[in-house]
């Protein structure tokens, strides 16, 4: 089976590294990091990954401005995107992701199980 592209957008590098050794132990995932937010959309192009989990607030160009960038790209606005944000409770986002206004949220801190749920969930697997 071939493994699925997860591009992680978030400024962290703590927190990158470890959901990509995270997702990629799994066996299922290759996961591309990108740390700084102008670069994610020709991150995007480059990798062309199967789902998107991007942070909200970064410097430079925050979560919203990325993600529009990426849906107006015609070879990107297909890819679905998950916003992984401190901005929303873990309440709100228990293992399904919350919606709100069409889009998709997932709260941190996140575990692999939400994560693999998630995947599975928004890709219909």
């Amino acid at each position: 089976m071939e493994k699925l592209k997860i591009l992680l957008v978030d400024d962290e590098p703590a927190f990158t590294r470890m959901v990509k050794l995270n997702l990629e132990e799994t066996g299922r995932y290759v996961v591309r990091v990108e740390n700084q937010s102008p670069k994610a959309c020709s991150s995007a192009r480059l990798f062309k990954p199967d789902l998107i989990f991007l942070d909200i607030v970064m410097p430079e160009k925050d979560g919203g401005d990325v993600a529009a960038e990426i849906k107006n790209d015609p070879k990107l606005k297909s890819t679905p995107i998950v916003y992984l944000t401190a901005m929303v409770s873990s309440s709100e986002s228990t293992k399904e992701p919350f919606s709100s206004a069409g889009e998709l949220f997932l709260s941190k801190p996140v575990t692999v199980d939400k994560l693999n749920h998630c995947i599975k969930k928004v890709l219909n697997l």
